[in-house]
């Protein structure tokens, strides 16, 4: 560990290394931005994907550069509309023909009961997601002059991209704030000092901001489309969570070590050295998992591993080497009033010795009764419902959902958006024919035709995203593939098909939830893989590993079932987002195990003097305040995740938080403790147990002035 040693030499070397990464900062914040590359679908899915497929086709129609915003007009008393209503709807035509292709709107369709109109305005679909956004944000501001006796809103796929752009307008400032905000009262609590908390929490926030700016050149360097707001806001609380765990272990080591050594440099060598395995060891396993979802199918889940990597190798050199130099800096003073003086009593760690020695002496009733209660919380995901529907994908329901809804309720629910099937110009009208007898299916007509493709349009009677939706989808593609000489010609990429295609929006929605299937199949073996091989080279031997691992998992779904009651009886969520399940659980993996190799590697070092028993009991006394610190704290920063708007990351963020909790203040005070000292030195299987040192143990120094 010398290298990391270096940096506590001396004064010199401190400042030379605090002057290091403030150049090497700069030179980040200096590079150049690539071009970001185009996603590789409107979904992030590959070619193999049937939407995908049908968005490849797509581009050979000429209708291929429009995509219509819906006007939903409505009266506000709920009622009919009245015929000076639908006078005014007809009105609103002509300022709307400014923002349509070629100028033409079709005329308004009035609901069969009279209380809604709609209004398909054709828009460019080739300006990009920018344009997009501003052209909505005009016609709303051109439809806001309506006479108060209407309610007029805005939906179709135009708007909601434009609703899901608008919604993170900001979220990184008030993520930023809030963490940084939440950050802080925890190191002041941890540290009941009025300065010592300013220094971790500076070094973790340029360490942030330092990721955020890097990110925004790997992950397009690398050929991976970064847009999504989600992506940043997750790397972001990832960082925090991370560089301030690695802040805290090192800082109690170095105040453990300050009792001891009258130098701080010298101090600060031997904290390095004992937290810079346990630290490259964590950050390793975070790094490995989270480059799994390298493996998924989606676009936005790379981009995720690409950028979460980042921060975590960002955050282990922020912990080795930038704060190491920055506290030397400051010396003793630096902790008061509860200064380390050389030789005074350790006060910390108290609770957790003598909890420590309950769970010592009836450790098998104590792991029983701790596998019963992950067992029991776990019974609460056995009604888990998975799969939200479009509407119900913002915390906070924009005027797109609004819409959505309000044109629910007098035509087909899937009129927003409808199911496009490819094929050729021949079988149109069998494709049509085949669709319309589709349970589900609520009309079908023939589309935009070119000279090898033809589209027919499909409106379903389900919303899109349900479980009626999606059974539709599939019912629609089987229909719709069985009539003769439908299948579409390949393009680059794609085919050769077996018929007809069904894609859209609401068909991609159903692959992305079959590709988090796949994903899940595929990337949970993996990470439990990585992370036991991590464990087996860090302890030297194959039993401790498993059993951690194990633990883990027991944390995860209990954490799941707990997150669900939450969801389903408090918050009132009807089902968790399909892409939850796989991130939530390789966050989970990655940082729980965190605290387990945090703690196991301070027991293997102090069984060399004690033993593998009393070793655990001392590493528990120890490491109990840190780690309880650095796991409320982790758990706080992903809980953060709950001001951003999306459902899917409120909800990763309550599940990581209540894993985090349960791995902090069970699994690795109560479990893994009780595990040890059933086992004792068999823990260690096959490798050898600690070897315990001979002779006394070396006295504590008497108490002497300190030299700073």
């Amino acid at each position: 560990m010398s290298v990391f040693t270096q940096v506590a030499r001396g004064r010199w070397a401190a400042w030379l290394t605090v002057l290091t990464a403030i150049v090497l900062g700069a030179a980040v914040f200096g590079l150049p931005k690539p071009d970001n590359p185009a996603p590789v679908s409107a979904t992030g899915l590959s070619d193999q994907w049937q939407s995908t497929q049908v968005e490849r086709l797509q581009e050979q129609l000429p209708a291929s550069e429009v995509q219509p915003a819906l006007v939903v007009l409505s009266r506000a008393d709920g009622g009919a509309l009245t015929a000076a209503d639908q006078e005014t709807i007809t009105a609103q035509i002509d300022e709307l023909r400014r923002f349509a292709v070629n100028g033409q709107v079709p005329p308004p369709q009035v609901a069969p009961d009279g209380s809604v109109a709609l209004l398909a305005v054709p828009l460019s679909a080739t300006e990009g997601q920018e344009r997009t956004v501003e052209t909505i944000d005009e016609l709303r501001a051109t439809l806001a002059d309506t006479p108060a006796a209407l309610t007029v809103e805005v939906t179709g796929a135009p708007a909601f991209t434009t609703d899901l752009t608008r919604v993170f307008d900001g979220a990184d400032t008030t993520l930023l704030a809030v963490t940084a905000a939440v950050v802080a009262l925890l190191l002041l609590i941890t540290y009941r000092s009025p300065v010592l908390w300013m220094v971790p929490l500076a070094v973790v926030a340029a360490t942030e901001q330092l990721t955020l700016r890097a990110i925004e050149t790997i992950v397009p360097a690398v050929g991976i489309n970064l847009q999504s707001g989600s992506v940043t806001g997750i790397a972001s609380v990832l960082v925090f969570g991370a560089a301030t765990n690695y802040a805290l272990l090192l800082i109690a080591r170095y105040r453990e070590e300050l009792r001891r050594e009258a130098d701080r440099f010298t101090a600060m060598r031997t904290a390095l050295g004992r937290t810079a395995e346990p630290i490259l060891a964590s950050g390793s396993t975070v790094v490995l998992g989270v480059l799994t979802l390298l493996l998924s199918e989606q676009e936005n889940n790379r981009a995720l591993a690409v950028a979460c990597a980042t921060g975590v190798v960002f955050a282990m050199f922020s912990a080795l080497f930038v704060l190491p130099a920055a506290l030397v800096l400051f010396g003793r003073g630096l902790f008061w009033p509860f200064v380390p003086r050389l030789g005074s009593a350790v006060t910390e760690g108290r609770l957790w010795g003598r909890l420590g020695t309950v769970v010592l002496r009836r450790p098998a009733s104590v792991a029983v009764l701790a596998t019963l209660l992950l067992a029991g919380l776990a019974l609460g995901g056995l009604s888990l419902r998975t799969g939200l529907s479009e509407t119900e994908q913002f915390r906070v329901e924009p005027e797109a959902v609004a819409g959505a809804q309000t044109l629910a309720t007098a035509f087909p629910a899937g009129t927003t958006q409808p199911v496009a099937v490819l094929t050729t110009p021949t079988a149109a009208a069998a494709v049509t024919a085949a669709a319309a007898t589709v349970p589900g299916v609520a009309s079908a007509r023939p589309g935009s035709t070119g000279a090898t493709v033809a589209q027919v349009d499909v409106v379903l009677a389900a919303e899109p995203g349900t479980a009626a939706s999606d059974q539709a989808v599939r019912e629609l593609r089987t229909a719709v593939a069985a009539v003769p000489d439908s299948a579409p010609p390949a393009v680059a990429g794609t085919g050769p098909f077996d018929g007809a295609l069904v894609g859209g929006t609401v068909a991609a929605g159903y692959d992305t939830a079959e590709a988090n299937r796949v994903d899940l199949r595929l990337i949970l073996p993996i990470i439990l893989l990585l992370v036991a091989a991590v464990l087996v080279l860090l302890l030297r031997g194959l039993l401790a590993p498993v059993l951690l691992v194990v633990t883990v998992i027991a944390s995860f779904f209990a954490s799941l079932g707990a997150a669900w009651l939450l969801f389903d009886h408090v918050l009132g969520l009807p089902a968790l987002d399909s892409g939850v399940l796989l991130l939530a659980f390789v966050f989970l993996v990655a940082l729980g195990v965190d605290y387990n190799i945090f703690l196991v590697t301070r027991a293997r070092e102090d069984a060399r003097r004690t033993g593998t028993r009393d070793g655990m009991l001392s590493a528990l006394r120890v490491t109990g305040g840190v780690i309880t610190s650095a796991g409320v704290l982790l758990a706080a920063v992903f809980a953060v995740l709950g001001v951003l708007p999306l459902i899917l990351l409120t909800q990763i963020g309550v599940i990581v938080c209540i894993g985090v909790l349960l791995d902090t203040l069970l699994v690795r005070t109560v479990l893994v403790p009780a595990l040890v000292f059933l086992l004792g030195d068999r823990f260690w299987w096959p490798g050898r147990p600690p070897a315990v040192a001979h002779g006394p143990t070396p006295a504590t120094p008497a108490p002497v002035p300190a030299h700073d």
